[in-house]
């Protein structure tokens, strides 16, 4: 990246993290655009100036040209550990209750994950929650979801996802666990997630 080439639009900041995020997988402008709802020619674009930014890594294949992350550049590794520790500042407004009572695990796990419908639409049934920690920690993160429930603060159930770290490389074929790690914001550790996101793509 070059200093005067690092500046970054809203959209392009959105088209890099949903690539980030999506390590399996790789996407045209067209698909893009129409996932993130813009224009297409503009899609084409921003991903022509990610690329020229060390962002994204552009595949021609055939007549179509194709787009992932660029996760061997160490500074858009870093560039994305930055971004996603924005994130929590971001949760949709009708989880910020959550967020804050979430803020209880930070003490005993290593990566904390919200995912499901309760991130897209605040008509939600119940929350999905990710917590990865070590199994000397079980008995604290427990008390922490005891105190969680017993608060009444989140109105809905929450489900949660407990993993531990050693586990990340024994399911990063599962296609349910690639669903979490892809569709899902970080409310605790980006570093770590981006560390995850390292070793599934492997």
């Amino acid at each position: 990246m070059v200093v005067n080439n690092i500046q970054f639009t809203k959209i392009e900041i959105q088209i890099a993290t949903y690539l980030f995020k999506h390590y399996q997988d790789r996407y045209n402008p067209r698909q893009l655009a129409r996932l993130l709802h813009i224009n297409h020619a503009h899609a084409n674009k921003l991903c022509s100036n990610l690329a020229g930014k060390r962002l994204l890594l552009k595949e021609e294949i055939g007549n179509s040209i194709f787009y992932s992350y660029e996760y061997d550049n160490k500074l858009a590794m870093k560039f994305m550990e930055y971004r996603l520790s924005l994130e929590e500042k971001e949760f949709p407004p009708w989880l910020s209750t959550l967020s804050y009572s979430l803020k209880k695990f930070n003490s005993c796990i290593v990566m904390g994950l919200i995912f499901g419908s309760s991130i897209k639409a605040k008509d939600f049934n119940d929350v999905d929650v990710l917590l990865m920690y070590s199994a000397e920690k079980s008995k604290e993160v427990q008390k922490m979801k005891d105190e969680i429930r017993k608060s009444e603060l989140v109105e809905k159930p929450i489900r949660y996802v407990d993993i531990a770290e050693k586990d990340i490389l024994l399911n990063k074929g599962d296609k349910t666990f690639y669903s979490i790690l892809s569709e899902s914001m970080v409310f605790y550790n980006p570093e770590k997630y981006v560390g995850v996101i390292g070793k599934c793509r492997k």
